[in-house]
């Protein structure tokens, strides 16, 4: 039979419909191909695409010759661009603002056809630590009140380049979706004085059914409420509302079990296209005990349709249990 479970945080319910369900082989379809032709990201073409912003090069201080490992550059077709204020004004009930943000992509190997999972850790952790450089730059701008870093790996999960990068978006406000955990955490720490992150992780190390991985500062699990098929979360075990603000000790942690988390979904599912978004507390605060930083990455398996629209419901045909002991069997390899 169908479960409804209401997710802790937001308050947001979903349908656990296993009748639905598929095995993790049926998924296999839905492959990130690789294709060709001319690519902006690859090295040589560095004019292709605005000039950088930062780079990591081991070698020489140019800028926007080949040599690097890292590159950040401004988002050629940006949703919102730095230039200009906000000059927010309303008309009757309906309020507005100058798109004023910031819209960068970073490229992270230079490599065209390697994904993360290629990566070595140290390269990984240096991904990591990109964004971080970026989050406390953009942070020092009072107009920007949210920094989302996000991954779209494939066609289908919305990626227009196959060369491997992510993005990162400045927003004048913060994003809904964050509001509402921030507003769901909230009511929780003040209810139990506790943070619903740090429950939620003390929960399933001690019941164990949607653990996937867990390293001695890290844990990736399904959530209880999974939006989709094989959504998994990766957490710090320590409580840190700032992705930014973690100590630089631990990013290569993090890197492995981001890694390994990918490399389960990839031999699980079959190389799917997939999303992950980082979600972190808002760059213009301080340090909140009520909010807890985390990855959520998603395998693009499913697509969103009438009901979901509808109603906010989601109908996911693999409960996270199952999930979970799928991703946590497989062997992966460093």
């Amino acid at each position: 039979m169908s479960e409804l479970r209401k997710d802790p945080v937001v308050g947001r319910w979903v349908i656990i419909s296993s009748e639905r369900g598929k095995r993790p082989s049926s998924w296999a379809g839905q492959v990130n191909r690789k294709g060709g032709g001319f690519c902006p990201f690859c090295p040589g073409h560095e004019d292709k695409t605005p000039p950088e912003i930062y780079a990591k090069r081991p070698l020489t201080e140019a800028q926007n010759v080949p040599g690097w490992q890292i590159r950040v550059v401004p988002n050629k077709f940006p949703a919102l661009k730095v230039e200009g204020t906000l000059h927010a004004k309303g008309f009757g009930n309906y309020d507005m603002m100058n798109g004023v943000g910031a819209h960068e992509v970073i490229i992270e190997t230079p490599k065209h056809a390697a994904d993360l999972t290629d990566l070595s850790d140290a390269q990984a952790t240096d991904i990591l630590l990109t964004y971080r450089e970026r989050m406390v730059d953009l942070a020092r701008d009072a107009r920007f009140k949210y920094v989302l870093v996000f991954k779209n790996h494939g066609g289908a999960a919305g990626a227009s380049l196959e060369h491997s990068h992510s993005q990162i978006i400045a927003t004048p406000i913060i994003p809904k979706r964050v509001s509402e955990e921030l507003e769901g955490s909230k009511r929780f720490y003040n209810h139990k004085e506790r943070c619903v992150f740090c429950d939620m992780i003390q929960y399933d190390i001690k019941s164990k059914v949607r653990i996937i991985s867990r390293t001695e500062n890290f844990v990736a699990l399904a959530p209880f409420a999974p939006r989709f098929p094989y959504e998994t979360w990766l957490l710090p075990m320590t409580h840190f509302s700032h992705f930014e603000k973690m100590p630089e000790t631990l990013f290569g942690q993090l890197a492995n079990i981001l890694k390994d988390t990918l490399r389960r979904i990839n031999s699980s599912l079959g190389y799917p296209p997939f999303n992950f978004v980082l979600h972190s507390a808002p760059v213009q605060v301080e340090e909140m005990l009520v909010y807890h930083w985390h990855f959520e990455v998603i395998p693009k398996l499913t697509s969103i349709a009438g009901f979901e629209w509808g109603t906010g419901f989601y109908i996911n045909p693999t409960a996270p249990e199952v999930a979970a002991e799928h991703l946590r069997k497989l062997e992966t390899t460093t």
